[in-house]
């Protein structure tokens, strides 16, 4: 009984958790069971099937299947999250949690940190701001993040469900703008209206050394700043300078297009003038195009366009194209004059990792020759003494073949910008196949003379152009080209010789091929020699032969272990090298020099080829060389250190000469001069010092021509010395190596200057947010102590000497005597100076000078540099904000050079 008791309660209770048709068809299904059953007369039973059936009857007659009240939805969509240090109060009655100290609240996308947060989840809002510290003073402020956007502010009321929110004082970054507002209110996550803002680049936005004022403000995060009545506040002191509204980009991207102001400047010689008035396209995160104008009043104007672009471990370059159009004083005036000047440069690099087996590379520095002499838009006195512009364009591959292939396309270019002359080649071809070692076994061991064996095939090819700065591009420069194609096949071998020598020999077999040879004869109408042009397929060949001989010879000289000079060792590299190269008179014809008829002089039809012509006369020649190294061991200054100092004495000492094994001693001599250079590393490495002379042994007669007869027969000493220079070149600072801060002026060297500042530095008008010095705007903690005083007072100087010395015709007297220092040096952490100058001992006169000052205004920057003497005589003063986003805030004024 007891048992069926519980098995019916039981089934009673878990049909009461039973729900729809299923629930109603056990309850018939079990009425049945148990009308049925023996113990229908149970009193249980019958209790349990009274109820079963007043369950059923209310289930049938419930026609409403759906329960039509939805149930209550939470108050927040996700999960709140919070803690704080002191403590957590939870008030039931009031709806309020209160976090004290070190509070934290994340919800989504929202972080929350405050001293005090105040959470009213009957609102749906929460509270947030300071607490007093043990001194009374304000700590903890809020610090409120939504997604990248973040806010200080002193207090802040924020709703959960509408996601707008009350900000008091807030403080934020946008870019390189920093924002702070009385009153923020945030309409949704897109849109803020501030009321008594300022918006500034400084560090500090509390208290900013420059700031812009406004009232009202809608702030769109990443995107813009609209603004109304807008006035500039400079040192808390308001400016006339104010704008009815104002519009501040603030985009998430690296670059935003824009428009570029100019600067106004004067010149007596063009008039009034906007300079670098221009546009900035974004086009896109690979690159990107500025594009910059000039105009003068008397009709002068320029036009640059700098392109940029980049990707990511693939490539990276930048072109620039410039040209100018310039008139000089005003038409109808002696000295009026127009010229038109131009300049392209395009630099290219590409990422190694990208292709292993390939690379392409260019430097291009192509136009005008005058150019950097006479742009209005740079002042670069590098570039003025600059007498060469070149360029190279190149793409190597290499063939993983066996044996390897390799294979270059290179297109170059020089300029001398004195006489105008331009060299070309477009372009170079260069195929050559890696050397074949014919005897080597399969072991792979190459010793001796035979094993050493081995041949090459190069391939060279060429189309070289010459012409001056008013051909070039035109069609007659094109059709002075020269192509030709050089083979050479080199055999060669090396080899120990007595244990102690090494030794190498070498066979050379060239064939040229040329498209254009000459046919020369006499003109008899003009009465001249004259060349005519042949154009077609011709081709000559030469072979050569050459060998040398060298060691090495070790000499140390020991001076004691208690000396201060232990020891110093000696190291010599003689070697003796022998050339010879047949006479290949059978490519020479003869022709006449007058109308007699005789053929009395001999050319070949090669003459003036891109590779040469043939040797008329052979060459048989001697060669001798010696290399010396001196170095000492010496006893260290650090007492603890137990093993000598290594110095180096010279890095090099040079000797060499040849002598000529066909000379006559009437056309030729046998000896040529000997030519002696050196050079060594001094004050711990600091001081470069190179030198060098040309010593003749022959004498001289009265008109200065070399004669069969030794200096030393003619009254002389052993040698003569024709030549000789020295040079010295030292930098040093206080920082004792080179100042990881400063930077080199890549774009600078391009246009002709130098990477240090002996020339002065180089001003680009087009940026003058970059420093004089060529450093960044960071200042070192230690430096910052005082704005007035700065105990270490860093600083750098470069100098550099140069002396020759001439006597190829008893001149004997000193060419070139120079001497350069340049020198800059922090006056205090926000004042640098630095001059540039030196002294000519010959024309006993300064040379270039330059006086460079710059303060560092924290947001802003003013700079004056002045070069007093000379025809580049200038003067330049800048003040504006460093920030790019307003770089043209600025005032540029400077004296315009006319050149």
């Amino acid at each position: 009984m007891y048992t069926n008791l519980f098995n019916i309660v039981l089934l009673s209770f878990l049909l009461s958790f039973s729900s729809g048709n299923l629930y109603s068809q056990d309850i018939v299904k079990k009425k049945k069971a148990l009308s049925s059953s023996k113990q229908t007369n149970n009193p249980i039973i019958k209790k349990t099937l009274a109820l079963d059936s007043i369950a059923l009857a209310k289930k049938e007659s419930d026609t409403t299947k759906i329960d039509s009240v939805q149930p209550k939805k939470a108050f927040l969509d996700g999960k709140v999250k919070y803690k704080a240090e002191k403590y957590v109060r939870i008030e039931q009655k009031k709806k309020l949690i209160t976090l004290y100290d070190k509070a934290e609240l994340y919800y989504q996308d929202i972080e929350l940190k405050a001293g005090k947060i105040v959470m009213d989840y009957e609102k749906n809002e929460v509270y947030a701001g300071r607490i007093r510290d043990s001194t009374g003073a304000f700590t903890q402020y809020p610090n409120f993040k939504q997604g990248a956007n973040v806010i200080e502010p002193d207090s802040i009321r924020f709703n959960f469900k509408t996601k707008k929110a009350l900000i008091y004082n807030s403080r934020s970054e946008q870019g390189e703008f920093r924002i702070k507002a009385a009153i923020t209110k945030k309409e949704n996550d897109s849109v803020y209206f501030l009321k008594g803002a300022i918006f500034t680049t400084s560090k500090d936005v509390d208290n900013p050394e420059y700031y812009f004022q406004t009232n009202k403000v809608k702030f769109i995060p990443g995107k813009k700043v609209v603004t109304g009545l807008t006035n500039m506040v400079i040192a808390n002191v308001p400016t006339p300078i104010a704008l009815p509204f104002a519009f501040f980009p603030m985009g998430k991207e690296t670059s935003v297009s824009g428009l570029i102001l100019p600067s106004y400047n004067d010149s007596n010689q063009r008039g009034f003038s906007l300079q670098n008035l221009g546009y900035y396209f974004a086009l896109s995160d690979h690159y990107d195009l500025t594009v910059l104008g000039d105009y003068f009043t008397n009709g002068s104007y320029a036009m640059r366009f700098e392109l940029s672009y980049a990707k990511r471990y693939n490539f990276r370059g930048n072109v620039n194209v410039r040209f100018e159009n310039l008139i000089t004083s005003e038409r109808g005036f002696p000295d009026y004059s127009k010229q038109s000047i131009y300049n392209i440069q395009w630099s290219h690099s590409k990422d190694s990792q990208s292709s292993p087996n390939s690379s392409f590379s260019a430097s291009v520095n192509l136009g005008s020759s005058k150019y950097f002499q006479r742009s209005i838009n740079v002042i670069n006195i590098g570039g003025n003494l600059n007498n060469t512009l070149s360029s190279s364009i190149s793409y190597s591959k290499n063939f993983t073949s066996v044996p390897e292939v390799r294979m270059s396309l290179t297109a170059t270019h020089s300029q001398n910008t004195q006489t105008e002359e331009i060299n070309m080649t477009l372009p170079t071809l260069q195929l050559s196949v890696d050397r074949v070692y014919p005897f080597v076994g399969k072991d792979g061991i190459r010793k001796g003379f035979f094993k050493n064996i081995n041949l090459q095939y190069n391939l060279n090819g060429r189309n070289s152009i010459v012409t001056t700065d008013s051909l070039f591009f035109k069609p007659q420069m094109f059709r002075d080209a020269k192509v030709g194609f050089q083979h050479s096949i080199p055999l060669s071998t090396n080899f120990k010789l007595f244990k102690y020598f090494s030794a190498s020999t070498a066979l050379n077999y060239e064939e040229i091929w040329t498209t254009k040879t000459i046919d020369r004869s006499f003109d008899t109408d003009q009465n001249i020699v004259t060349d005519k042009i042949i154009n077609g397929f011709d081709a000559f060949r030469t072979y050569s032969f050459a060998s040398s001989l060298g060691t090495t010879i070790y000499g140390t000289f020991n001076f004691g272990k208690d000396k201060k000079i232990k020891s110093i060792r000696h190291v010599m590299r003689p070697s003796v090298s022998y050339g010879y190269t047949p006479s290949f008179e059978r490519f020479y014809d003869t022709y006449a020099t007058d109308g007699s008829g005789s053929m009395n002089k001999q050319y070949t039809r090669f003459e003036n080829g891109v590779y040469g012509a043939p040797g008329l006369n052979n060459s048989n020649n001697l060669g001798f060389d010696l290399s010396n190294t001196f170095e000492a061991k010496v006893t260290d200054r650090d007492s603890t250190k137990l093993e000598p100092k290594k110095i180096m004495l010279l890095n090099n000492l040079n000797l060499s000469t040849s002598y000529d094994l066909n000379a006559d001693g009437v056309n030729t001599l046998a000896f040529s001069p000997v030519r002696v250079t050196g050079g060594t590393l001094l004050f711990d490495n600091k001081m470069n010092v190179n030198f060098g002379a040309t010593l003749d042994p022959y004498a001289i007669d009265n008109s200065g021509r070399r004669i069969n007869v030794y200096n030393i027969d003619n009254g002389g000493s052993l040698f003569r010395m024709t030549s000789s220079n020295l040079t010295l070149n030292y930098s040093l600072s206080s920082k004792g190596k080179d100042d990881p801060k400063k930077e080199k002026n890549v774009q600078g060297e391009r246009n002709g200057g130098r990477d240090d500042d002996l020339f002065g530095t180089n001003t680009d008008l087009g940026d003058n947010r970059r420093s004089l010095f060529n450093e960044d705007d960071e200042t070192d903690g230690e430096d910052a102590i005082s704005e007035f005083f700065n105990s270490k007072l860093p600083w750098d100087m470069t100098f550099a000497y140069s002396l020759t010395y001439g006597n190829e015709n008893r001149e004997n007297k000193i060419i070139g005597n120079s001497i350069m220092i340049s020198a800059n040096a922090d006056i205090t952490p926000k004042w640098k100076a630095g001059v540039s100058t030196g002294y000519d001992f010959v024309q006993n006169g300064v040379t270039f000078t330059q006086f460079r000052f710059e303060r560092d205004l924290l947001s802003w920057r003013m700079d004056f540099n002045w070069s007093p003497f000379g025809n580049n005589a200038n003067w330049g003063f800048f003040i504006g904000i460093k920030s790019g986003v307003l770089s043209d805030i600025k005032w540029d004024k400077r004296s315009v050079i006319t050149r």
